[in-house]
């Protein structure tokens, strides 16, 4: 090893030793008389301390020359400083240099590489194995690692075996569009990168690996934001011969066992919700809990009461914004603008302010008398202080407007705090959807889902398919999915229904799936699974929004990776060997 300590590593107790570090120049500061140098690698920071009339003059000269980022092998002995940091592990002692050698000089860096730099994200992107050196992202990724190994150890713990599924499958439809990769030796043929290993978890429970997982790649081409990028990181798992129950039973113990890992702290037992109760209170699959505001419908209370907007709604709805009476006019045109926007639709909010003295003071007034609106009040269970926010329109658009306003109030009331975890279980969704635009019904989350067993009648009658249930779950903390499976379809027929029911005919169901249909008629044992977003487990626990800052090498909103151009263009040779003619046609 070139070095015999790391910059994280000495104490006094080292004083008087003689030490070798490697690492690179964070900064320099020349008072003359006296040179100091810091140094930095993984492990954290050194000052080295080059003092006329101590140390040579061949090692000042040589020091004074360092620019940011140098690379350095230093020799020298460990001393204890006069003037102590105690905001570094470091801060009680200082290397006095005896010999420096350049291991690689820098150019100087496009930004800081400090915690607070001035490097924005395009550039930072562009030049990440320098984003990388800062104390803050390397956290991201040494908390990613240990979340990781956590998992492991859990899992193993529970006699689950880690198996590799391929990387270079079939495509097939539902779900998100597929990356696809030309096959040189099939010409016109195609891979595509999984989307999640979930037909090969599956066979796994065919062949009798009955406790399976894997933390894996996935790959989704579609529109990304702060937590989606075109190759993410599933924790990915299955078990066989269990019920639903056996699954969160297992899995709840797994994300306690990392809260408690990782950011040492008990959650305790989820709570369940059913998916139906979600919607109704809080608009919402993926509820936030940290906070209430839960919906109270208004139905019965304001309509026929000659006020337009109520009366010809499908559903009014509303929250309590408790202690938010003292909003001003312009903060409630605020919020009304908020919920008017294109994404959301609302056509207006109305709004009621509960008086020091119980009394209601609303925005339609005129409407409605102060009896009524008392009926307002305790339909709220409103205190004096409190705020009262009304949406009004056609249910499913009212309920999604008025989840994002509820979102939207917790964040300006700072009830969304990053250091504080609600998680629960989600249950008891829906099997199918309707797409109106498609007109079929399409898996609420994927053709392989069982539906319950006592809702299977229903899907004889083509007026109850939709009030089928699945056997299915998601994992929801502070208002993110981070978890979610089912239990299977584990027979032939009851799988081929499925896939009738969402518009394949058997010929097709044959063609993309009949490698698993037919397995399971080799003697299929019932199972089911779950798999959790990891890096958007990772970003929970490190209090960031974005997956990205916990991914070393993430793409762009756009899809591209800055720092080595890609996408890109192949050439002509490559092309004509891959039996391929391109003809972009612009958009």
């Amino acid at each position: 090893m070139l070095r015999t300590h790391t910059c994280g590593e000495l104490r006094p107790e080292h004083v008087g030793q003689t030490v070798t570090l490697c690492g690179w120049v964070q900064r320099t500061r020349d008072k003359g008389g006296i040179l100091w140098v810091d140094l930095r690698d993984r492990y954290g920071l050194t000052q080295l301390a080059l003092e006329e009339g101590v140390e040579t003059a061949e090692v000042r000269e040589q020091a004074r020359q360092l620019g940011r980022e140098f690379v350095l092998c230093v020799t020298g002995r460990v001393a204890e400083r006069h003037s102590k940091n105690d905001k570094m592990p470091t801060g009680a002692i200082e290397i006095r240099v005896e010999k420096l050698e350049v291991l690689n000089p820098a150019k100087l860096p496009p930004f800081l590489i400090e915690d607070e730099t001035d490097g924005g994200d395009d550039l930072r992107m562009k030049y990440r194995y320098l984003d990388l050196r800062r104390n803050t992202v390397r956290q991201n990724l040494m908390l990613r690692h240990r979340v990781a190994q956590a998992t492991r150890r859990y899992l193993d713990g529970q006699e689950f075996i880690e198996v590799e599924t391929p990387v270079l499958i079939k495509s097939t439809p539902e779900g998100a569009r597929d990356f696809v990769v030309p096959s040189r030796m099939n010409p016109g043929e195609f891979y595509a990168l999984p989307q999640s290993p979930q037909t090969f978890k599956q066979l796994l429970m065919v062949s009798g690996f009955d406790r399976y997982f894997q933390i894996v790649k996935c790959f989704r081409d579609e529109d990304l934001r702060a937590d989606r990028q075109p190759e993410f990181t599933q924790i990915d798992c299955e078990m066989s011969f269990v019920e639903q129950e056996d699954i969160l039973n297992t899995f709840e113990g797994l994300v306690q066992y990392l809260f408690r890992e990782v950011k040492n702290l008990e959650i305790g037992t989820l709570p369940r919700m059913t998916y139906a109760d979600a919607m109704r209170y809080y608009g919402n699959d993926k509820p936030d809990t940290r906070f209430e505001m839960r919906f109270v419908e208004l139905n019965d209370i304001v309509k026929g009461h000659n006020f337009p907007v109520f009366d010809n709604a499908g559903l009014v709805v509303g929250i309590n914004a408790s202690n938010s009476a003292s909003y001003t006019r312009k903060q409630l045109d605020e919020l009304t603008e908020f919920v008017k926007r294109p994404q959301l639709g609302a056509t207006g909010l109305v709004y009621a302010r509960v008086e020091a003295d119980g009394t209601v003071k609303s925005s339609v007034d005129k409407f409605y008398s102060q009896e009524v609106l008392q009926q307002w009040k305790a339909a709220f269970n409103a205190q004096p202080g409190d705020l009262l926010l009304v949406l009004a329109g056609e249910p499913n658009k009212t309920r999604k407007a008025l989840s994002e306003l509820r979102l939207e109030m917790g964040q300006r009331l700072g009830l969304r705090d990053k250091d504080t975890f609600s998680a629960l279980w989600v249950v008891d969704f829906p099997l199918l959807e309707y797409i109106e635009e498609e007109g079929r019904y399409f898996a609420m989350h994927h053709p392989f889902t069982s539906p319950k067993p006592e809702d299977v009648p229903l899907l004889d009658n083509p007026d109850t398919i939709g009030e089928v249930r699945a056997n299915a779950y998601d994992m929801v903390i502070n208002g993110v999915e981070v978890g979610g499976g089912s239990i299977r379809i584990h027979d032939r027929a009851v799988q081929a229904r499925m896939f009738g029911l969402l518009g394949f005919s058997p010929e097709e169901a044959q063609a993309q799936f009949g490698f698993l249909l037919d397995a399971f008629e080799y003697g299929a044992p019932p199972h089911g699974g779950i798999a959790f977003g990891f890096d958007r487990l990772c970003s929970l626990f490190g209090g960031a929004d974005s997956i990205r800052d916990f991914i070393a090498f993430p793409k762009n909103n756009s899809g591209r990776d800055v720092m080595i151009d890609s996408p890109s263009q192949i050439s002509g040779a490559q092309l004509k060997e891959l039996s391929i003619k391109t003809d972009v046609v612009a958009k």
